[in-house]
């Protein structure tokens, strides 16, 4: 089973595992959040998220996902990746978590590239009913 950890900013990753939980009807094994607040040092925090992959990796590996490209928390994951072993995505999101919770009985990659299809599908404008109903006039 792949592990899965977030690192993002304050409690998004907690907001994301609640909203997973009830998505899925229960809390995932395996999935874990570390959050970064704007007085943490990254180089601090790395020894505290090598700790939780320890926790998470059950021999198949980690997927990290990160809220945003550039920004600290994807930059702590950054440092972490370890090809094959240790895989980050950026901009995380709800669909990409689901994605990633339901194939991670698959190989890592396999998982990565689920997740970051669900991360994608899941983002997409919504047009009212009655701009629908006009666009097809």
């Amino acid at each position: 089973m792949i592990g899965i950890l977030i690192i993002s900013h304050g409690d998004f990753g907690d907001s994301l595992i609640h909203c997973a939980n009830h998505v899925m009807g229960k809390k995932p094994e395996y999935l874990m959040h570390f959050g970064v607040t704007i007085q943490d040092d990254p180089d601090v925090a790395i020894p505290k998220v090598l700790e939780l992959l320890r926790r998470l990796d059950c021999g198949d590996g980690v997927l990290i996902l990160s809220d945003i490209c550039g920004a600290t928390p994807c930059n702590i994951a950054n440092r972490l990746v370890s090809p094959g072993r240790v895989e980050c995505l950026s901009g995380a999101n709800l669909p990409m978590l689901v994605r990633a919770l339901t194939y991670r009985n698959e190989p890592l990659e396999s998982v990565v590239e689920k997740a970051l299809a669900g991360g994608k599908e899941g983002v997409m404008r919504i047009y009212s009913r009655s701009s629908n109903a006009t666009q097809g006039s």
